[in-house]
């Protein structure tokens, strides 16, 4: 699976506010031995939704996280886009959530608030443990709540233990060589491409480095690839350590 979080809020942009969700998200999903595979913050911009969306949408392997939008204001844009990109259906009025909003505001449930309960066709709830204002979701691999981190946080964790609590175990290692990143790219070039590979430059005082880390499920085929770099680095009589 591919996991998407789409953080929407012009005031994270502008500095009003600071993004409580990425590290959040990045977090839980590691838990259960996930990690991020990509991530947005983007302004209230009806366009710039559908494009992040579309291109969720189109990843057959994909599972987004969306954090904000999803109120009764007019800047609140993520219901009716979802409903575009992900159903192409109108917008529809979700029964048990409209009762919600009238249980908790009565009369001033109208005219404004319960617009909040016109959701994608069939869209599920995701419980707010806060004040019962439910964020929802598509085909249980598309999800929307609050953009506040109290009420969007908890649904998340539920989400993530329920239906994504399993994984892949990946097995990784690394080194950290006194060399430059040059000195080892025609290595680089041989590791299969069901590897992970990662190069990270540093650059000190004391000369170029670089961290060399592979990961991937297959054990073996790691540590195959991996002794590549070793032996290399023996052999030149560069100094590295294992970390």
């Amino acid at each position: 699976m591919n996991f998407y979080a789409c953080i929407i809020g012009s005031e994270i942009l502008n500095g009003r506010r600071e993004d409580k969700h990425f590290e959040f998200l990045k977090n839980e999903l590691q838990k259960y031995g996930h990690e991020l595979f990509a991530s947005f913050i983007i302004k209230d911009d009806e366009q710039l939704i559908k494009k992040i969306y579309r291109l969720v949408k189109d990843d057959s392997q994909s599972v987004m996280f969306s954090f904000g939008g999803i109120g009764a204001t007019p800047d609140d844009l993520t219901r009716a886009i979802a409903a575009e990109v992900f159903t192409s259906e109108p917008l529809q009025r979700h029964k048990k959530f409209e009762e919600d909003i009238i249980e908790r505001f009565g009369d001033e449930a109208y005219p404004h608030r319960v617009h909040m309960a016109d959701l994608p066709q069939n869209a599920d709830l995701l419980q707010n443990p806060i004040n019962n204002m439910s964020g929802f979701s598509l085909q249980e691999r598309f999800f929307f709540t609050p953009g506040f981190p109290q009420m969007a946080h908890p649904m998340i964790s539920s989400v993530i233990a329920r239906l994504f609590s399993t994984s892949v175990q990946k097995y990784r290692v690394t080194l950290l060589a006194k060399t430059s990143e040059n000195t080892l790219i025609d290595l680089m070039k041989k590791v299969p491409s069901e590897i992970e590979l990662s190069s990270l430059p540093i650059l000190s005082v004391e000369g170029a480095s670089v961290e060399i880390s592979l990961c991937a499920s297959d054990k073996v085929l790691v540590d195959k690839n991996f002794k590549l770099f070793t032996d290399f680095l023996e052999n030149s009589n560069i100094a590295y350590n294992i970390i």
